[in-house]
């Protein structure tokens, strides 16, 4: 299935912005979470029925306040899912699947990015940016690459298609005209070397309908996404933000992190004020066959009803628990243990992506 290069809206020519579209918060009211049920065996070498547990109470958490979409290769693979759901006693009346065949289990990354617009009579679109595997790193990926268009057809939504490279989880939106990104991954040659920075923030403005774009700098080690901002720091509302940080000097993140924090503490938002900074420490190493795991409590999932926090069998997770609860206070915060689902390289952000309430 080839997608189309139409940047603009084929009827009127302009912009999802220009239309008056815009990405909401993860914060703000869902209909759904979608994901794409882990069937890549190279994404966990060895390991990848491990997942499906952990993977399985994270639905079951999300079917308590909204719907969940999964997308599926084959009957197979929709029965298997089935079962393992089952066995976690899910409420099999909140989940849908769709026939929609995926290379891999990265939904934040492959799947549809939905925009609203409650003025007018089509209020939900999709963005169907290009995807190339965090710079071409995991082929093949063309069956990722056009989920987002396979979704928005199912559900007659429009689409745009801006013709550029872009992960989900590497902006941040407050909802009130900022995003927020890193230079690390947005600015990696392996994406968009035709584009400089200015371009980047057109085409983040555009499609995304926010007015300004904030940087940080650095990712976290081990991270096979260049930097995604979703590991390191995130929105808790319109003005305040969580960023992860390092408590070991002697650790590589330190200076990194400490780095961000120091670019976080300079900015400002639309209406001038500094941002709020929450920090959450960085949970110990995950080893896995001699190889540094990107864990980080910051991949957390903002549902309806609870924010869903991976932990890694550390006596941080408490800590981190306690602080992203004072963060979110009219929602729970449930801690599920990521210490197999991370050696895919990703955690329970990098597997979902919100559809939102309108």
């Amino acid at each position: 299935m080839a997608k189309s290069s139409t940047s603009k809206d084929p009827l009127s020519g302009l912009s999802p912005k220009e239309l008056g579209y815009y990405f909401p918060a993860e914060f703000a009211p869902h209909l759904a979470t979608w994901l794409s049920w882990p069937h890549k065996e190279a994404s966990w070498p060895g390991k990848i029925h491990a997942i499906y547990p952990d993977y399985s109470r994270f639905i079951k958490e999300l079917t308590k306040g909204e719907l969940v979409r999964i997308n599926v290769g084959d009957e197979a693979m929709k029965a298997f899912a089935i079962e393992n759901l089952l066995r976690a006693d899910v409420d099999l009346t909140s989940v849908e699947f769709f026939f929609h065949p995926t290379n891999d289990a990265w939904c934040r990354d492959h799947g549809p990015a939905f925009l609203i617009n409650p003025g007018v009579k089509q209020k939900k679109a999709v963005i169907d940016w290009d995807y190339n595997a965090w710079g071409n790193k995991y082929p093949p990926y063309d069956l990722d690459d056009v989920i987002p268009t396979l979704v928005a057809k199912h559900f007659n939504l429009p689409v745009f298609y801006p013709g550029i490279v872009m992960e989900g989880g590497s902006i941040e939106v407050n909802g009130k005209g900022t995003l927020m990104t890193s230079t690390a991954c947005l600015l990696n040659p392996n994406r968009n070397p035709h584009l400089n920075q200015q371009q980047i923030e057109e085409f983040l403005c555009n499609y995304y309908g926010v007015e300004q774009i904030l940087w940080v700098d650095e990712g976290i080690i081990g991270d096979d996404t260049d930097g995604h901002i979703d590991d390191t720091v995130r929105f808790v509302n319109e003005d305040t933000v969580l960023t992860v940080i390092e408590e070991d000097k002697k650790h590589p993140n330190y200076k990194l992190l400490q780095h961000n924090l120091g670019q976080l503490k300079q900015m400002r938002l639309l209406n001038g004020r500094q941002l709020n900074i929450a920090e959450l420490p960085m949970p110990d190493d995950v080893i896995w066959q001699d190889q540094q795991l990107p864990a980080s409590y910051a991949n957390f999932y903002i549902a309806n009803k609870s924010v869903i926090v991976p932990t890694f069998r550390c006596n941080k997770d408490e800590k981190a628990l306690s602080i992203i609860q004072q963060c979110f206070p009219g929602r729970d915060v449930v801690g599920i243990d990521s210490t197999d689902i991370i050696w895919g390289l990703g955690s329970f952000h990098c597997l979902s992506q919100q559809e939102p309430w309108v």
